[in-house]
């Protein structure tokens, strides 16, 4: 009996009620669907492993449907998921109060930025100092007419030492150099001055916490004192809560205010940029409002 080219007809019951089953290369039917079977289980296993489920939790597969059916407790799909109550915020304790004033006397007691610096590596009370490789102090020229001001170093900073070095830091250093200012500058009027609120690492790059930002506010106050800039550039909510007393940086971008007798501008951090980069447009009209503004003080 032919068959289609390519495939063998297989004879499998002789006589008059013989019947044929049709293959390919010598292959049945039955062999070629357990090949394609497999094929599609090995795909849906790679696709799962895509997703994150690389790790069996049992030494079988589950049926949930007939888990369902035998009784058990059913998820109604597409079930929103509800927020679980937010614990009320811890109140400062003795030891932070205590760092807090263990601050307030060691940055008092700074009469220069190297000084300054020695002080905040003698300081004990801040537990994130621990679990940081480097003291991220600053970067670019003291005494420079504009003062960066972002949150917390990131991985590449800890390793370096030094602040805004990795794909952020890339990205500030081109949005201040399209307006002539730069942290490699010599001149004062082109040049720039980083640092961030706080100088450790967080533990998996988080934000600082309220008691964290508390006791490095002393330092970065007598650093902005030190560094004596004519204009503080706050980058992120965390550098904005610790010298405005507010958050929402999208809302207040762009918008000037006034900090320790000194203008400052608001924007949004450059990592934000990178995750978001509509918001491009609003980070360059702040650009061009602090451009305006060095022009008007010249």
């Amino acid at each position: 009996m032919p068959g289609r080219p390519g495939l063998t007809l297989i004879e499998s019951a002789p006589g008059p009620n013989k019947r044929f089953t049709a293959g390919a290369g010598g292959h049945s039917l039955a062999a070629m669907d357990t090949d394609l079977t497999f094929r599609a289980d090995l795909a849906a296993l790679a696709w799962q492993m895509e997703l994150g489920a690389d790790v069996a939790l049992g030494e079988t597969p589950v049926n949930r449907y007939e888990t369902v059916a035998a009784g058990a407790p059913a998820v109604p799909p597409f079930a929103v998921a509800r927020p679980a109550a937010a614990a009320p915020a811890a109140a400062a304790g003795p030891d932070s109060a205590v760092a807090v004033r263990a601050a307030t006397e060691a940055a008092a007691q700074a009469h220069s930025l190297e000084a300054l610096r020695g002080a905040l590596a003698a300081f004990e009370h801040c537990e994130v100092k621990r679990g940081a490789k480097s003291l991220v102090f600053a970067d670019g020229l003291p005494g420079a007419q504009v003062m960066v001001v972002g949150e917390a170093p990131g991985r590449d900073e800890d390793l370096a030492g030094r602040p805004f070095v990795g794909r952020a830091g890339q990205l500030l250093d081109r949005m201040f150099a399209a307006i002539g200012l730069s942290r490699t500058a010599q001149d004062p009027v082109q040049a720039l001055y980083i640092t961030n609120v706080m100088v450790w690492r967080p533990p998996q790059n988080r934000d600082p916490t309220p008691d964290e930002v508390a006791m490095m506010l002393p330092f970065l106050q007598r650093h902005i004192a030190l560094a004596d800039p004519k204009v503080i550039v706050v980058m992120g909510n965390t550098p904005l809560s610790a010298l405005l007393g507010v958050r929402g940086i999208t809302r207040l971008r762009g918008q000037w205010n006034e900090a320790l007798g000194k203008p400052v501008l608001p924007m949004v951090h450059p990592a934000y940029l990178l995750r978001n980069p509509v918001a491009k447009r609003e980070a360059w009209a702040d650009l061009l409002s602090l451009k305006a503004h060095l022009r008007t003080r010249s």
